[in-house]
């Protein structure tokens, strides 16, 4: 029997790369080729992303210009096209009647049956068995393998194939989340939250350091949470600080995988404030080998914008907790992220956060305009601003993080610091996350994957230059 061929575009974070990486998994495991060139492919695997409308877009984007490929091209004519991931899970209920083209949805639990379903659509499965082995879909069409309240998450011993570089590689240690932020759709596709043991992750992590890696970078939809879910005899609330006596928690995770023996990184991508504690604080400042580097979506920091978006946080909270961030862990850079023009967002509450991104002069920062998305209670609030007040009031935001951040980069000339090579002549500081934040720019003869201290003698945008 000929060997299925399939492709795989993968869309969005790198939460859902890890979902790639374990389709591509089982498929290998179930004697499946990949190829990157599509016009091979059997089948066609569009892994999408629907956080946001622009990510929602370039989803659809790219599963109709796949559909139209097939259309327009005699070798692809028998191609079946496979949508999986967020649009997918988000949109169940519509998307087999929109996109009648499609040869088939999964959604999030089904990431580790992809290989019998693509054996289904070949002819070499029976399609009963697989709706068997898949449970109830969220519609009556035989195309759709999407159950809606996801449960999975994934293990150790989870079949994987990495998509990143030898040197780094992501981690993610929980699935869902349990914060209801009225901007966010999250909740609703990828269900409450759901821990993996730490005895999972560590295992993982261990692997990953003896094959090389050198960068562990710690992923989900809410990293301070890990853990807390799994104590026994009580379900934390939401806004629950870290708290290592009831059992495990990131503070354990971290301290373990400390432990471990080798010469790596490990990074904290996407924490929450609310979970913050100063045992966490203390943990980064004693754990050498935990970069110094955090990234803490923080949204906004008006009181009437916390309160109208549901972060359970105060401003006068998030104030207090940088504080004592940059108190409690020497040379730490923070990332973190906001939403401008948000309902209800008068121009006292944006310039209150104006004022507050220049007093706290983020070493990596981002900010989205407010995307009105259907399904989140934030559609249903008073006081939607008009577009352009959302794009005048990014661009005066952006404007004024890329003025500190040039401070930020001036400041770092003549410093000695240590970058992990990412590509031949491009590295990246333990403040530079992958694919997220800048390079550093670095002689060509540095071996890619290999640390290495150089002295910073330039900077250009978001880079900067080491001294030659």
């Amino acid at each position: 029997m000929q060997q299925t061929t399939v492709g795989l575009i993968s869309l969005g974070c790198a939460k859902n790369l890890i979902d790639s990486e374990v389709m591509i998994g089982h498929l290998a495991q179930a004697g499946m080729a990949l190829t990157p060139d599509p016009e091979l492919a059997d089948v066609l695997i569009v892994n999408t992303c629907s956080f946001i409308d622009m990510a929602k877009q370039e989803s659809i984007d790219a599963i109709f210009g796949a559909v139209n490929e097939r259309s327009e091209n005699p070798q692809r004519a028998k191609q079946k096209i496979i949508v999986a991931g967020c649009l997918s899970q988000r949109f169940a209920k519509d998307l087999p009647g929109i996109m009648p083209e499609v040869d088939a949805f999964i959604g999030l639990d089904q990431i580790t049956k992809v290989a019998p379903i693509i054996e289904n659509l070949l002819g070499k499965k029976n399609s009963a068995e697989v709706q068997k082995t898949e449970g109830p879909a969220a519609t009556n069409d035989p195309r759709d393998f999407v159950t809606l309240k996801p449960k999975y998450v994934p293990d150790y011993t989870t079949p994987r194939f990495r998509l990143t570089p030898d040197h780094y590689a992501y981690v993610k240690i929980a699935e869902g989340c349990n914060h209801t932020c009225t901007f966010c759709i999250i909740p609703k596709i990828r269900g409450t939250h759901r821990s993996r043991t730490q005895e999972s992750v560590l295992r993982e992590v261990e692997a990953l350091v003896k094959s090389g890696v050198k960068e562990i970078n710690l992923i989900s939809q809410d990293t301070t949470y890990f853990g807390m879910d799994q104590w026994e005899g009580q379900r934390p609330n939401p806004s629950s600080p870290v708290d290592s006596s009831k059992g495990n928690s990131l503070c354990t995770l971290l301290r373990e995988i400390n432990k471990i023996e080798g010469d790596f990184w490990v990074r904290l991508l996407y924490t929450h404030p609310a979970h913050w504690s100063d045992e966490l604080i203390t943990t980064i400042a004693e754990c050498d080998k935990v970069a110094k580097y955090v990234d803490i979506p923080l949204q906004h920091i008006s009181e009437r914008m916390l309160t109208a978006m549901k972060r359970v946080t105060s401003g006068d909270y998030i104030r207090d907790l940088l504080r004592r961030m940059r108190a409690g862990i020497p040379g730490l850079g923070i990332r973190t992220t906001f939403i401008v023009g948000f309902p209800g967002e008068t121009e006292d509450d944006f310039q209150e956060l104006l004022d507050f991104i220049e007093e706290f002069r983020f070493e990596r920062a981002g900010v989205f305009q407010y995307s009105k998305e259907e399904g989140t209670r934030a559609v249903k609030l008073d006081g939607h601003l008009h577009h352009m007040t959302r794009k005048s009031r990014w661009s005066r935001s952006m404007s004024a993080l890329q003025k500190i951040a040039s401070e930020t980069n001036q400041a770092q000339v003549g410093k000695k610091v240590r970058v992990l090579v990412e590509q031949q002549g491009v590295g990246r500081t333990e403040w530079d996350a992958p694919e997220i934040d800048g390079s550093v720019m670095v002689d060509e003869k540095l071996s890619v994957g290999s640390f290495a201290d150089v002295t910073i003698g330039d900077w250009r945008g978001y880079d900067l230059v080491a001294a030659r």
